[in-house]
């Protein structure tokens, strides 16, 4: 005879049709916070049932009520596992059954969310699951992640450890055909029962099979007085972040311990405070727990239930939430006819948290955590060579990155190290867009990057070519933007060719405050301006000494010294000074003295020398003028010359007087 589930107590839906498997039992256990996960035993008609048309399909089961409506649970198959053959061709199978939710623990993934919350991650993340069925319920104000990474995790593990760490958490309700997810963080996310009133009764083996409890044990545990947390934020240096947040449990002793944890992963002490309170509240989670058993078949995780009757007047009243519940059902008998089957029986064991309590997820989801360092190219918008914000930090693509588009937006800002920083002082090189800069994460956590290093790629090669310039280290930049041009600082240790080369593309602007020192030990110092060169002494006086050779001062057109108060003042020893002009000669102008003081005597040789166009007064001693051919003095028309042949004396009118002796001789006297 076939199998047939009609007037059974647990009845299957399944995508093979109705009919083709048989419940048999099922086992399971829900959790708030955690995936369903159920085994069902089923019997078939067909032997051949294949993995490809079952596994990966919804399934739903059910079971009869008192009422004779039926509870209903639903989910995905995971695995199919084929038993034996009996001697009617009949074969055992055993499905695993699990939530939608489960399928994303097949999907990893690398992907980074930026200036965003946990609720709009949540929503972002299972918007990409066309089959997701859930219902957010939030009240606490969840921070803004400026940065958030999934790194080489499942998107269920992703989810996961966000939800833990805000103290999110959530169940399924089951409906026939489907099961929704509640994703809620408060305690009035929990939902009543179908079964809300429940009794604990004494005479529980009168009873009817699926009203009651059977066992109730209650459970207080010790729980630290205090959660303490720190973090850092690099825009309020100074500040430690600290908060600290205490138990609500009233037992003696607990203001004694004091849970402490770095880094809190908050921005500031607001964050921080509801964050830590988070924290103390998981704790208090596991102190006041109910152990039961019951035979309510309607019983689920999240849902809330009073219990009216308790041999225990103390909890007489009590208001719970079931946080974890194992369900136990089977019905092995009477497949064949259709009939009702004998030993059919539910039971079921929960777990239970007070119902004024809100309940907490403890973190148990790993984060990823990057152990070395990594590379990544720097990025920015179109049009730009260098891109930083205010405190140098830049934005990188990282390789692992599948959904960055190498803009402005593919990171969160990044801190860039430096060689020094201080207060307005320190080394500054900003990474430019195209670079390849090494990146750190602190305490290796993926949200937390810091570039600390910068390497060459193919692309980007050193700016000496290697491996022959071995020898050679420095600077060089590249003018921005569109290149061209370059500031570099280059030194070659070759030995015996040591150099030190300084390029400014443009301008070089430097001032020492005190004194400057240079000393060229041997050989020479060659200066070369295309330009002009001023330098302007303000304060003090501008010494040049050579000590073994000439001092050369040459200009193309013209040499000039000019001394505002006290002359100009030229000093020569052993051979004296020479002033030599070219073929315009050397001319001094406007009212210059010259005194010539001591034993000093001065020495004009030229084949012409011209001395003034006014007034010349030669005042000494002795005087002698000593011209080799002749010597010519003249006044317009009137002159004396005296050459080899004589005197000549030439004048208009000529006056000769004589305050005392006038003689007058020569060989021959003439007087017309």
């Amino acid at each position: 005879m076939a199998l047939q589930q009609q007037n059974r107590l647990l009845n299957l839906t399944t995508v093979l049709g109705d009919d083709v498997l048989l419940l048999t039992s099922f086992t399971g256990n829900e959790e708030l916070g955690r995936l369903f996960h159920y085994q069902l035993e089923m019997i078939s008609d067909d032997p051949g049932i294949k993995p490809q048309d079952i596994v990966g399909t919804p399934i739903g089961w059910s079971i009869e009520l008192a009422d004779n409506s039926r509870r209903h649970w639903h989910g995905f198959v995971k695995s199919l596992s084929r038993g034996d053959v009996d001697g009617q061709d009949r074969r055992n199978y055993r499905v695993e059954v699990v939530p939608w939710l489960w399928f994303l623990t097949q999907t990893s993934d690398c992907k980074i969310f930026q200036d965003t919350n946990v609720p709009d991650i949540i929503d972002e993340v299972l918007g990409e699951y066309g089959f997701a069925d859930y219902n957010p319920d939030f009240q606490l104000e969840h921070k803004e992640w400026e940065y958030c990474v999934q790194y080489r995790e499942t998107d269920f593990n992703f989810l996961s450890r966000l939800m833990e760490q805000e103290g999110i958490f959530y169940y399924f309700k089951h409906s026939e055909g489907a099961h929704q997810m509640v994703i809620t963080d408060h305690k009035d996310g929990y939902f009543t029962l179908p079964e809300a009133n429940v009794d604990f009764p004494d005479d529980i083996g009168t009873r009817a099979i699926d009203d009651h409890l059977t066992s109730w044990e209650r459970k207080y545990q010790f729980v630290p007085g205090k959660w303490a947390q720190r973090d850092y934020n690099f825009k309020t240096p100074t500040d430690t972040l600290g908060t600290d947040t205490g138990t609500v449990v009233d037992l003696p002793e607990v203001s004694n311990y004091e849970m402490y944890d770095y880094p809190g992963e908050y921005p500031d002490k607001g964050v921080g405070g509801g964050e830590t309170r988070l924290r103390i509240e998981a704790e208090e989670t596991r102190h006041d727990i109910v152990s039961a058993t019951s035979l309510c078949k309607t019983f689920q995780a999240g849902g809330r239930f009073t219990v009216d009757q308790h041999r225990d007047s103390d909890e007489q009243g009590a208001e719970v939430v079931i946080t974890a519940i194992q369900h136990a059902g089977s019905e092995p008998m009477g497949y064949e006819t259709g009939g009702g089957g004998e030993g059919g029986m539910y039971r079921n064991s929960i777990t239970c948290l007070p119902a004024s309590r809100v309940f907490r997820t403890s973190r148990s989801t790993a984060k990823p955590i990057i152990s070395g360092v990594q590379t990544a190219i720097v990025t920015g918008p179109a049009g730009e060579e260098i891109y930083p914000d205010e405190f140098g930090r830049v934005k990188c693509q990282f390789h692992w990155d599948r959904y960055g588009q190498n803009d402005d937006k593919s990171s969160c800002w990044i801190r860039v190290s430096q060689l020094h920083a201080g207060i307005g002082f320190g080394a500054i090189s900003l990474p430019r867009i195209g670079e390849e800069v090494v990146v750190s994460f602190l305490e290796g956590d993926p949200d937390r990057p810091l570039i600390t290093g910068r390497v060459y790629h193919a692309q980007n090669m050193p700016p000496y070519g290697l491996p022959d310039a071995k020898n050679i280290s420095g600077v060089k930049t590249n003018s921005t933007k569109g290149g061209g041009g370059y500031n570099e600082l280059k030194m070659d240790d070759t030995k015996d060719k040591e150099l030190v080369t300084f390029h400014a593309q443009k301008d070089l602007d430097s001032t020492v405050e005190h004194n400057e020192t240079r000393l060229v030990r041997t050989g020479t110092q060659a200066v070369t301006v295309k330009g002009d060169t001023s330098l302007n002494v303000q304060k003090g006086q501008r010494i040049v000494k050579v000590e073994d050779n000439t001092y050369d001062l040459a200009a193309k057109k013209a040499v000039k010294i000019f001394a505002e108060t006290e002359g100009v003042m030229i000093t020569g020893d052993g051979k004296g000074v020479n002033i030599t002009g070219t073929s315009k000669g050397v001319a001094i102008t406007g009212k210059p003295n010259f005194d010539m003081f001591g034993s000093a005597s001065a020495s004009l040789k030229s084949p012409k020398i011209e001395v003034g166009d006014q007034v010349i007064k030669v005042n000494g001693t002795e005087i002698s003028v000593v011209g080799k051919m002749s010597i010519t003095l003249s006044v317009g028309s009137n002159g004396i010359k005296i050459d080899n042949s004589g005197v000549v004396i030439n004048g208009t009118m000529i006056k000769s007087v004589a305050m005392g002796t006038h003689d007058i001789k020569g060989a021959l006297v003439k007087i017309n």
